[in-house]
């Protein structure tokens, strides 16, 4: 008995799932507003990712300068490295959002 039970519950549980499915015709709706979500995600994702960008350029500044200020002789490969780090980061999120948009 347990084991009708448990075809039947998975059944019902299809049929809630497919009949939506089958009433928008070809699921061109439900392909068309999850499209629409994911894009209005994108302008504040890369206006997130600016943000990150420029509290990290601000943070590798600050770093560099200590450096510089100390004296230390690797200084110009780190202002290289977080320079490079803030390219690659305005970069990305230009290029993902031209991308997808």
């Amino acid at each position: 008995m347990g084991h009708n039970k448990c075809k039947i519950l998975i059944t019902a549980l299809a049929l809630t799932i497919v009949s939506p499915l089958s009433a928008q015709g070809n699921g061109t709706a439900g392909i068309n507003e999850a499209t629409q979500m994911v894009t209005s995600y994108f302008e504040p994702a890369t206006q997130l990712i600016y943000a990150i960008g420029a509290v990290v350029g601000l943070i590798g500044g600050v770093k560099v300068y200590n450096k510089f200020s100390s004296g230390d002789p690797d200084t110009s490969k780190t202002a290289a490295s977080w320079f490079g780090a803030c390219i690659f980061l305005i970069v990305a999120a230009t290029i993902l959002r031209s991308f997808f948009l």
